[in-house]
């Protein structure tokens, strides 16, 4: 009897020190992984020049030499700006008769991606300058400008991330507060407590997002377009983890807290730059992706960018999916049922 005593306690020095490896294994793979992996493949750009002359057969010479790390499109110089104010590229090349070379970039883009582009695009247009150069001997050389248009301050680029993650962290707050003191009291809150702390965390967190944006850069807009959509991203995180919470109880944690890790760091990512793995497993679904890329183009100017339509209906669908779930009737044994941590067996004497 006293070897297995003696034995249990090393069982689980072994199994928790396992647990923890596994742990960090784990978190290392979903979180800082998908950052060490980071490097640019088939990253969109675009190419612009008019149609015909010698300028455009430059614009393809570059095209077709650009290389497996960016993905060329030649254009019109009018339509590259519409694939970038649309998202569909990271950067424009423009090539004009004179010659002249202009690498145009958003601050309404992913700023990863668009700094990875201005490089390498810059780098291109040095060198076709370069070669321009050398086949008109004694013109003067050609330099390469860089334009900036929805120029962001360093407040815009760190925003719309930070917003979401802060709409997420302060939704959880609130979910598991009501938890956790539920639990203590011994009864489940009922489907009424869910639906107001839902609504209350939606709606004060979001005028702490407001306040938050005021703070850091009172030249970004706040219109309705904005907060309607910072609310109903908040909301949706809300009731996506109130439904969780009310299905697992506190073991929701669990889950809802790594998520916290996990969907930030590859949601602030470039899916071009990502290993396809993490790019198939983790940015493909993750939520944080639509309320950032949403709010960045709400915030920095360009609001008919399809990510922002594309947020509405994916965020609009998190909340009514997480309020089907908070809605639905339980048994009204189910609902006044206290925990098993404290519930109170009866024992009478007859």
């Amino acid at each position: 009897m006293s070897s297995r005593t003696q034995r249990g306690p090393w069982a689980f020095v072994a199994l928790a020190s396992l647990a923890g490896a596994l742990i960090a294994g784990v978190l290392g793979f979903l979180t800082f992984g998908a950052q060490a992996t980071v490097a640019p493949d088939g990253l969109p750009v675009a190419i612009a020049a008019p149609e015909g002359g010698p300028v455009r057969a430059a614009a393809d010479r570059v095209a077709r030499q650009g290389g497996g790390q960016l993905s060329w499109q030649i254009t019109t110089p009018a339509h590259a700006r519409e694939l970038l104010d649309d998202k569909e590229v990271y950067g424009v090349l423009e090539l004009a008769p004179g010659p002249a070379v202009t690498v145009v970039v958003s601050g309404a883009i992913n700023p990863g991606g668009a700094q990875v582009a201005q490089q390498a695009l810059t780098g291109a247009g040095q060198a076709l300058a370069a070669g321009l150069a050398q086949a008109s001997p004694g013109a003067p050389p050609v330099p390469v400008q860089v334009e900036t248009v929805h120029p962001a301050s360093a407040a815009g680029r760190t925003a719309p991330l930070a917003l979401s993650a802060l709409a997420w962290v302060g939704c959880l707050a609130g979910g598991a507060v009501l938890t956790l003191l539920t639990t203590r009291s011994g009864a489940k809150p009922g489907v009424g407590a869910r639906l107001a702390q839902v609504a209350g965390v939606s709606v004060l967190t979001t005028a702490v997002l407001a306040g938050f944006v005021k703070l850091w850069d009172s030249s970004l807009p706040l219109g309705w377009d904005v907060l309607g959509f910072a609310f109903l991203a908040t909301a949706a995180f809300a009731s996506i983890q109130a439904a969780l919470l009310r299905l697992l109880g506190v073991r929701a944690m669990a889950i809802l807290g790594p998520l916290y890790l996990v969907a930030p760091a590859v949601a602030g990512q470039v899916p071009e730059m990502l290993n396809p793995a993490y790019r198939a497993l983790l940015w493909s679904w993750t939520p944080f992706r639509f309320s950032t890329e949403g709010l960045r183009s709400l915030l920095l100017g360009t609001p008919d960018a399809p990510d922002v339509t594309t947020g509405v209906w994916v965020l609009g669908a998190l909340l009514v999916a997480g309020l089907i779930v908070v809605l639905w009737p339980g048994s009204a044994r189910q609902e006044a049922e206290p925990h098993a941590a404290h519930r109170v067996v009866e024992v009478g004497v007859h």
